[in-house]
């Protein structure tokens, strides 16, 4: 057999139809900031977020989907390199993914080398948001990138029932804008998105990356989309009274001053509320431009993947940001459309960490691979959603004062085992079986002594301790 029938015969015994194989598929690659798994294809009971759930009935749903650090810079330096932060080095928003990394080829960069056109449109690689500094985009990756605007001031906001400060108690900050979509960036990143799919050069194949700020703090969106949430529909997590009494010190809440919500009940349920708004703004403008896909004519050949950076805490085990390592804070929403795929239209319960995004695909448009990648493609599980190609995810962390708690997490398909700087500081071990909200810590018990001891030797492994 010739090498190209070769090839042909490896992509369609992979589970892809003859005319996706007949030439070089397009890429889109849409990331969100800060959204935890608050999409009503992943279960959130409140969020309305339609155009999101159609990609999730259409494509593959991976439910068991995790970041490798639940920071902006670090998890999205790990993604795009293919490279856990072990390897990148890149722990806090101010490390620099290409001087700890020297020569590292980047996702879109390698797209780029391979003939696609390649464009970035709002934060892919780390910017800091609102104002856009602190950007370590790679100059090398793209033929188009937009700057991340600065939206403030923002336009006059009307009046909340409930306010971001009452007294001396301060909630997230929120904004209701009677305004357009446009009128914020990620409305302003879509249109741009849609408006270089139609200038560009049709004759190569397209890496169009989006990159979406919405849910990130400040909680701000377009006033209709608060309407979609009452104010009444809005309840706050039950939880044990002594939920902390078995959590480590550097994953409690009040470990780090940011992590502590010292507003009224009112203000925390006008946090979740205008975080799902934020969600269900961001859900309308990856619409978008999935419809531009399609009007264009290039939806058939486009591989589309769909995910945050890290997740997001709305109170649970009373934290309201990122940065721990229980699984609201780790787990991501994730999904891969990739045209003729036999999986298409299942959920797959497959361990996955987001450094796959890399080897994936590349494997799905046929570009060679770095023989470093520290990820796995994909590919069987597209063919197949029982199918599994990792049989742990791993997730890293800094906390405490000026962070000097190093977390390790280790999630298998029944258990979450996490150490604190090797166990000195803490050990956590949960039974997702009997307790996915992670309340009761089982390190003690000798019962799973075992399992334990095997969780943590997999740790020792393969996240080694940072020197």
């Amino acid at each position: 057999m010739n090498p190209l029938r070769l090839c042909l015969h490896l992509f369609l015994a992979a589970g892809f139809s003859a005319a996706v194989a007949a030439e070089r598929p397009n890429v889109l690659l849409m990331v969100s900031d800060d959204l935890a798994a608050t999409l009503g294809s992943f279960g959130h009971p409140l969020a309305k977020t339609p155009q999101l759930d159609a990609l999730a009935r259409r494509g593959v749903r991976f439910d068991r989907a995790y970041c490798q650090f639940p920071h902006c810079n670090p998890s999205r330096a790990s993604m795009l390199s293919g490279l856990r932060p072990n390897t990148t080095r890149v722990t806090v928003n101010a490390d620099n993914l290409y001087q700890n990394v020297p020569g590292v080829v980047t996702l879109p960069t390698l797209f780029r080398q391979h003939g696609y056109a390649t464009a970035r449109c709002g934060k892919i690689f780390h910017l800091g948001v609102p104002a856009g500094n602190e950007s370590m985009d790679d100059p090398r990756a793209w033929d188009f990138g937009t700057p991340f605007k600065d939206e403030r001031p923002y336009p006059p906001g009307r009046e909340s029932a409930v306010q971001v400060k009452t007294g001396n108690k301060q909630g997230l900050p929120w904004q209701e804008i009677p305004c357009a979509d446009d009128d914020l960036v990620d409305g302003n990143f879509a249109q741009q998105a849609i408006a270089w799919l139609e200038r560009r050069e049709a004759a190569k194949p397209f890496f169009l990356a989006v990159g979406f700020h919405r849910p990130h703090l400040p909680f701000v969106a377009p006033a209709k989309y608060f309407d979609l949430y009452p104010f009444a529909s809005i309840t706050l997590p039950v939880e044990p009274a002594d939920d902390e009494a078995d959590i480590p010190l550097p994953a409690r809440n009040g470990a780090v001053g940011q992590y502590t919500m010292t507003a009224t009940p009112e203000q925390r349920r006008a946090a979740i509320r205008a975080y799902l708004a934020t969600v269900s703004y961001m859900d309308a403008q990856a619409g978008r431009v999935l419809d531009a896909l399609q009007r264009l004519g290039v939806a058939d050949n486009t591989i589309i993947v769909f995910t945050g950076d890290h997740g997001w805490h709305l109170g649970e085990h009373g934290l309201w940001h990122k940065r721990s390592l229980f699984e609201e804070s780790a787990r991501v929403p994730f999904i891969i459309h990739a045209p003729g795929a036999r999986a298409n239209g299942r959920a797959s319960g497959s361990l996955v960490e987001l450094l796959d995004v890399y080897p994936t695909l590349c494997d799905l448009a046929g570009v060679p691979a770095p023989a470093v990648l520290q990820g796995r493609s994909l590919r069987p599980i597209l063919a197949d959603a029982k199918a599994k190609v990792h049989a742990a995810a791993f997730t890293q962390a800094r906390r405490g004062p000026d962070a000097q708690n190093w977390g390790r997490s280790v999630r298998t398909a029944r258990w979450r085992c996490t150490e604190w700087d090797e166990g000195r500081n803490g050990v956590e071990l949960y039974d997702h079986d009997a307790d996915p909200r992670e309340y009761t810590n089982l390190a003690g018990d000798p019962r799973h002594a075992g399992v334990l001891k095997e969780l943590r030797a997999l740790l020792a492994e393969r996240v080694p301790a940072v020197q």
